[in-house]
């Protein structure tokens, strides 16, 4: 199942250390990160030396490239049930004599887990041609020829010292005590935010278990629709996902029976002999009730099948439970995956992106504005659309306009989907890097001024054009859709939770604001910079208000606006000197 993410932290006496020296925790180590051979020569490798993040060696390729390479990886892959006992060595043996490995690690999720990618897809054959079907007792076992296996050792009784447990790869975020340290430790606003950036973005290996999760799910599906394509889409694919966030599926059918034009020659035209049903609304929901049915009655792992066929996108939604996933299953929703290209584009173009993103999106989640209940709260997107909007505002802008994406574009980017126009430059090299130096300090403190006095009864956001624009209805909080211009992706929040939002936004910019007036003091427990603001809102933070001012906080906030105008020009630097400028990708 999904974790939860982080709530409002616990205050511990850790920030008076924050100044002497911290040795950060290790890892848990990928267990074979390379080739079998490589791999036992590294056996004594010093556990943290894996990297935290696929997003670094990838930022600079297309995201297609990304889905292709991806794809390929997950479809030369298996998922093996384990004993919670293995030799390594032996089990490695074991696999190899169907082919070369050239990656593998484990995880635990109801058991121990190994996700083993083999070099050639013909070695997956051969490890399927030589496993049996289960026998059962007292059940009967639905025959099922996948990618997902359960190993047993022989002779249970005849292990040895080798067979021990074994170190398995991280799949979920760090608790709130942890993080508290860790931002507690840092030397600056802007490693404050890096920090939580890389605790919680997704893992190589938690990406790579995402795509091959999509991958087993397309083998079910095939059955049915050959030639179909599961693609994972929103925040497991355009780097603002973090670890425990649901799996969002979509069942492509378009490729199947699309013409090959050098064999469409002659004075003939054939055609599939198809089903019709009146609309494609209705040929979508019997498409998701079929394939929930057959997830749900022979799918390894699928389990809690709900089928969502009314919702206005249909979808399919389980639980993978060898994977630990929540996943929704949509088909040809291609808007969602244009937009997850988007998002991943804006990612890539600048360091600080994600970083802001993932810290507004915690400090959220900390004061209850987003959850995983649908309502009237901001979602997630929305929230990431805000920082992008924001961010096109500075001064030189540090992103560039979807509009100005447009004009970069050349013919082989042009993309009409359902007659929207979704084209925009999908070369990265193409776009020209901001000469903003902006720290995250500012930007964070700026971002919580500009929404706390933001217009919302009479503006929209919009990052088409990257500015502010009259309102064309009267929803609360109106933020259009980057394609179907017409929607308005907030449409659900509520007036008190715009309300809610703008006030922790004024609250959280006072903080800041006195921080950098005053300063944290070293000898102090209370907690500082981004640690303070996932705290509960400053009205209930006793010991800092006693601390800051006596006034209540109705007061405070009230006069933040002209405090923050009268320092709004100056530079944002630290009193001891080791805040850094963010530097780009």
């Amino acid at each position: 199942m999904a974790v939860r993410g982080v709530g409002r932290l616990t205050c511990v006496s850790l920030c008076a250390q924050r100044n002497s020296r911290f040795q950060r925790p290790a890892l848990r180590p990928l267990s074979c990160p390379g080739t079998v051979a490589a791999d036992l020569r590294r056996e004594e490798q010093p556990s943290g030396s894996t990297e935290t993040g696929s997003e670094d060696k990838s930022s600079k390729k297309r995201f297609s490239e990304v889905q292709k390479e991806r794809r390929e990886q997950a479809q030369r892959t298996v998922l093996i049930h384990c004993p919670n006992k293995i030799s390594e060595k032996k089990f490695l043996k074991y696999l190899s004599q169907h082919g070369p490995i050239n990656n593998h690690f484990f995880y635990e999720s109801f058991g121990l887990y190994a996700v083993v990618e083999f070099c050639q897809k013909e070695s997956i054959h051969s490890l399927q041609n030589g496993t049996h079907t289960p026998s059962m007792v007292t059940e009967a076992a639905i025959p099922f020829r996948s990618r997902f296996f359960n190993l047993k050792p022989k002779n249970p009784s005849n292990q040895t010292s080798e067979w021990s447990h074994i170190q398995s790869s991280n799949q979920l975020p760090p608790s709130s005590k942890k993080l508290f340290e860790l931002l507690c430790y840092a030397e600056s606003i802007d490693d404050q935010l890096n920090t939580l950036l890389k605790e919680f973005q997704l893992t190589e290996e938690n990406t790579r278990l995402r795509y091959l999760t999509c991958s087993l799910i397309e083998d079910i599906a095939a059955a049915y629709f050959p030639g179909c394509t599961v693609r994972p889409f929103g925040s497991s694919v355009n780097t603002f996902g973090k670890l425990g966030c649901d799996l969002d599926m979509f069942l492509d059918l378009d490729e199947i029976g699309k013409i090959s034009t050098h064999k469409n020659i002659g004075n003939f035209l054939m055609e599939f002999q198809v089903k019709n049903v009146p609309s494609e609304r209705i040929a979508t929901q019997k498409i998701l009730s079929v394939i929930g049915e057959c997830l749900d009655h022979f799918g390894p792992g699928c389990v809690g099948v709900q089928k969502i066929l009314n919702a206005r996108c249909p979808l399919v939604r389980f639980s993978h439970q060898a994977s630990g996933f929540q996943c929704d299953l949509t088909t040809n929703n291609r808007i969602a995956l244009k937009s997850s290209e988007l998002l991943y584009m804006y990612g890539a173009l600048d360091s600080r992106v994600r970083a802001l993103v993932f810290s507004v999106r915690c400090w959220a989640r900390a004061h209850s504005l987003t959850t995983s209940i649908p309502g009237a709260w901001i979602t997630n997107f929305s929230l990431t659309v805000m920082v992008i909007f924001f961010l096109q505002q500075r001064s030189p802008p540090i992103l560039p306009t979807l509009d100005s994406l447009k004009i970069l574009a050349d013919a082989g980017d042009k993309c009409i989907i359902e007659g929207n126009n979704c084209t925009f430059v999908r070369d990265l090299n193409k776009i020209k890097p901001s000469g903003n130096t902006e720290t995250l300090e500012l930007l964070l403190k700026e971002f919580f001024e500009y929404f706390g006095n933001f217009a919302f009864n009479k503006n929209s956001i919009n990052i088409r054009q990257g500015r502010e624009q009259n309102k064309p209805d009267s929803s609360p909080l109106h933020i259009q859709n980057p394609f179907e211009t017409s929607l308005n992706i907030s449409k659900n929040v509520s007036q008190s939770q715009l309300q809610k939002f703008v006030d922790l936004a004024r609250e959280s910019a006072w903080i800041l604001q006195e921080e950098d007036k005053d300063g944290p003091s070293p000898s102090s427990n209370q907690p500082w910079g981004l640690a303070a603001l996932l705290l509960p809102s400053v009205a209930n933070m006793k010991p800092l208000a006693k601390k800051k001012n006596k006034r209540p906080a109705s007061e405070r906030i009230k006069s933040l606006l002209d405090s923050i105008k009268s320092n709004s020009t100056e530079n944002s630097t630290s009193t001891n000197g080791k805040r850094t400028v963010s530097t780009h990708t």
